[in-house]
């Protein structure tokens, strides 16, 4: 069903992860003549300290531009795939958006590349609304983009069914082009099975001016739910994508209690055939 919203909440969960220590001891010594075996020992344990070596870095590169260790939330890094997120607001706030950003959408591919996707609840009240991408310290980077139309699932729009709460919003183009081919897109995707891979959640809590991202697995609540266990998403990450490792949208911040009920654990729809028809819909919208 299609409106021309406001509202906003979704909070969420605690986990603290602690990487392990490892531990490679090295012994050899001895003075005088050496033994074959000594020497053999030695150059088995420099090859195996320079190959712990290379693992290690290339394990610190992939953290530095990865999402880390799991269950752990922190301030999402700026990148190409970060300004894909961004805060919606009332239109009547677009000029001061310290403070006034109220939910969190991400752009997800579509044949008019116009589409954004967040939670129904975010999208189900009055007033004219905005999405800036890439939102960070009261600047919009990638420009304020305008709503012009919105498209919620019958489930929600009648009876606000929580196994419904995601929908989608068409921006209005700006400067001659659509927000897809200013900060690209992830692809939304329905009928994968929760737990197949963990997910990066990316959003915007009320309380701060900066993105926080956490990766997880998340684990099916119901038939129509998921969970994911990510601490301090709270108010405000409503609409927050989930991400896996294809950059394929398989969850967003929504769902039961309207997200969850505390900053430790989040909810989203499961995205089957009614979110498949939503997506139809909206991606067919000029």
């Amino acid at each position: 069903m299609a409106f021309d919203g406001q509202s906003g909440v979704g909070p969420f969960r605690w986990s603290h992860v602690g990487g392990p220590r490892s531990r490679c001891p090295f012994g050899a010594g001895g003075r005088g003549a050496v033994s074959a075996s000594t020497v053999g020992l030695v150059k088995h344990t420099l090859f195996a300290a320079l190959a712990l070596l290379a693992v290690t870095s290339v394990s610190a590169a992939a953290a530095a531009d990865g999402p880390g260790a799991l269950g752990v939330t922190a301030v999402t890094p700026k990148s190409p795939q970060g300004a894909r997120v961004g805060v919606l607001a009332g239109a009547d706030k677009a000029g001061g958006l310290t403070g006034n950003h109220f939910c969190t959408a991400s752009v997800v591919h579509s044949p008019n590349r116009n589409l954004v996707l967040t939670a129904a609840h975010c999208l189900s009240g009055g007033g004219d609304l905005v999405f800036v991408p890439g939102y960070r310290d009261g600047r919009a980077p990638y420009g304020v983009w305008t709503v012009k139309r919105r498209f919620l699932p019958d489930g929600w729009s009648k009876g606000q069914d929580e196994d419904s709460d995601m929908a989608f919003a068409v921006l209005a183009p700006r400067g001659g082009k659509e927000i897809e081919d200013v900060v690209g897109a992830n692809r939304f995707v329905t009928g994968t099975a929760t737990g197949a891979t963990a997910v990066t959640v990316t959003g915007y809590p009320d309380a701060r001016e900066v993105p926080i991202s956490c990766t997880n697995r998340p684990h099916a609540h119901s038939g129509g739910q998921q969970r994911i266990d990510c601490p301090e998403f709270t108010g405000g990450t409503s609409g927050s994508p989930w991400v896996n490792g294809d950059r394929q949208v398989v969850g967003v911040l929504g769902g039961h209690e309207q997200g969850g009920s505390t900053a430790n654990r989040s909810y989203s729809v499961v995205f089957g055939a009614a979110a498949a028809r939503l997506y139809k819909d909206a991606a067919a919208d000029p």
